[in-house]
């Protein structure tokens, strides 16, 4: 058996869950079989196995089922596919009748729950060939060893849009959303207690309330017919207003920076080396990449020669500055540290295109961003004016539409909402008029833009005594969650439980006299106890690395995050500028 591809977390978990519910069901020694996916088992199985994994489990090729395929009707078929009309339907198409049918047999392996008519739809037209018809309840990308997603980025248009015509649109989707978490905690075998941050919008309540339903139905009986009871762990579930500001900030940390600031689509870069092109894969698989992703730039640029030294055991291959061309030397030089040093040049591409955007503009805007966040400069002075801290990056023609409705959001932010009349001459001055919606649909994410709010804003954690670099003092909200809920120190009126709170996570660190005294409520979560969080409405990458530091800082807890799918500033900026206007078509709701 091929070990999996990687011993990363969830990745890991989901492959070996795959592994004994679809591939070892259906295995039989020396038998080959084809398989087929949809587009959502594609990028499922994607994240977590390569083909050497798959060939290893008797796969020899793997097909897409929505394609038009040549039979093979020697061959057995195992179809690993959503619950959905499109993918049944093209199941149904590959075994018309007897004489028509392209397989010898089929196994059919469903993400999560198949809907009865679908079911009855299957059991009709081709009961005969089919062998094995099993939900396997993972309905999520593993995209990292501690995030996941669901891969629903329409979902944000539903749940934020100000449209009453989409109502049912969001039903369904709440529902859908709601089957999927489920199948995140079962695929960590948790049954967690379910909070969710109260206001300013009630998403975050609904679908805690639809997760805690389905989480008792799905544990109500097990083979022993006995109730799953809560576990030690809990799962958080987030509107995406709780911190607008971690959404347009420049991050200088390399991931962020890199999604931020260069085109990389599907986790795929693409460089130019000895004058050739070439394209990498940012993945796990890849050591160097988890090593250096959550560090500053600074640290990045001063890391990858440093490592350069390490590989090479001949001093004066690398002497001086390690430079891209030198780097190209050394893999001629010495053939058996070519795949290390390949990756080295990959990151260090990497960081020069970041710096190569950074230097000319992005680091002017940095001072002003973090200084509008935090409402006091790098001295710590308390800001007196913010929108004399904005205007010279208005007033910088270098500066594209997006950094500047970027810097005017976070001057909305520091005040915490302003007056339709400045809102407007701000508009005016910039002449964005056309991308206005950018700016005041945040509204609809219960974040104050026009009129100023009356509430005050949530209070922050003093961290004044970590050490950051000047341009980079901002820390995201979530980092704040993370920490006060492991501490038991997030507020049940504003965090409420949908469910009786596990007794180890007790908000107020009041426990009955059978259960063990506060003291060693730490110890009671010894035993792996997780921390789950769903956002709806995307994460950024700063987000998911505060999910990491604070499992790093905090080793009785495990952090998992998750959100519909994955944020950069640009694309949410876009969607945000949607939210107001009609939606054509419901690409992904079930049965459509």
């Amino acid at each position: 058996m091929a070990p999996p591809v990687t011993d990363r977390g969830l990745k890991s978990i989901v492959w070996q869950k795959i592994k004994a519910t679809v591939f070892d069901d259906c295995k039989k020694e020396g038998e080959w079989k084809i398989m087929l996916l949809d587009e959502f088992t594609t990028k499922l199985l994607a994240s977590c196995c390569k083909m050497t994994d798959l060939l290893a489990e008797g796969i020899t090729v793997v097909e897409n089922i929505y394609k038009n395929r040549e039979p093979v009707r020697q061959m057995k078929a195992l179809y690993f596919i959503s619950p959905t009309s499109k993918s049944v339907d093209c199941f149904l198409r590959d075994f018309g009748s007897k004489s028509e049918n392209k397989y010898k047999a089929a196994y059919i392996y469903f993400t999560d729950f198949c809907p009865d008519s679908l079911f009855n739809k299957i059991k009709a037209s081709c009961s005969k060939t089919i062998r094995r018809c099993k939900e396997i309840n993972i309905s999520f990308i593993p995209l990292e060893s501690q995030v996941y997603t669901l891969d629903v980025p329409d979902a944000f248009y539903y749940c934020y849009s100000p449209d009453p015509s989409n109502a049912n649109g969001k039903d369904i989707i709440m529902e859908a959303m709601a089957e999927q978490i489920v199948t995140v905690c079962a695929t960590l075998d948790e049954n967690p207690g379910v909070r969710y941050k109260s206001k300013p919008l009630d998403n975050a309540s609904k679908l805690a309330q639809l997760v805690e339903k389905k989480l008792e139905n799905y544990y109500k009986i097990d083979e022993k017919s006995l109730i799953k009871g809560k576990t030690h762990s809990q799962l958080i579930i987030i509107d995406r207003g709780f911190d607008p500001v971690s959404t347009v900030l420049h991050e200088l940390t390399f991931q962020a920076m890199a999604y931020d600031l260069l085109p990389i689509e599907n986790d795929t870069y693409n460089y130019k080396t000895d004058g050739k092109e070439k394209e990498a894969i940012l993945e796990e698989d890849d050591d160097l990449w988890v090593r250096i992703r959550h560090r500053h730039i600074a640290v990045v640029l001063e890391e990858i020669p440093k490592l350069m030294k390490e590989i090479s055991s001949t001093k004066k291959a690398t002497e001086g500055k390690t430079s891209l061309s030198a780097l190209a030397q050394l893999m001629k030089k010495m053939p058996h540290f070519r795949k290390q040093i390949t990756k080295q040049v990959v990151h260090l591409n990497l960081a020069e295109d970041c710096m190569n955007k950074f230097k000319p503009n992005i680091e002017k805007l940095c001072k002003t961003e973090q200084d509008l966040a935090l409402g006091t400069d790098a001295e710590g002075q308390k800001v007196k004016d913010a929108m004399r801290v904005l205007l010279p990056v208005l007033l910088n023609k270098n500066h594209d539409n997006y950094d500047k409705i970027r810097a005017i959001l976070l001057y909305i932010f520091s005040i915490n909402g302003t007056t339709e009349e400045n809102l407007d001459r701000l508009i005016q001055n910039v002449k964005i008029e056309n991308e206005s919606d950018m700016i005041r649909n945040w509204s609809y994410l219960g974040v104050p833009i026009v009129p100023p709010s009356q509430q005050g804003k949530p209070l922050r954690k003093d961290r004044s005594a970590e050490e950051t670099f000047q341009l980079s003092r901002w820390t995201p909200f979530i980092k704040d969650i993370l920490e006060d809920a492991i501490d038991n120190r997030l507020d049940s009126k504003e965090w409420p439980y949908c469910s009786q709170c596990p007794a180890v996570w007790n908000g107020s660190g009041a426990v009955s006299a059978r259960q063990k005294p506060r003291a060693n409520y730490l110890e009671d979560r010894k035993n792996g106890s997780k921390l789950i969080i769903f956002v709806i409405g995307g994460i950024t990458y700063s987000e998911m690395r505060c999910a990491y530091e604070v499992s790093q800082a905090h080793k009785s807890c495990e952090v998992i995050i998750g959100s519909t799918h994955i944020l950069t500033p640009k694309k949410l900026l876009d969607d945000i500028k949607m939210l107001n206007k009609p939606k054509d078509k419901v690409s992904f709701i079930k049965d459509e």
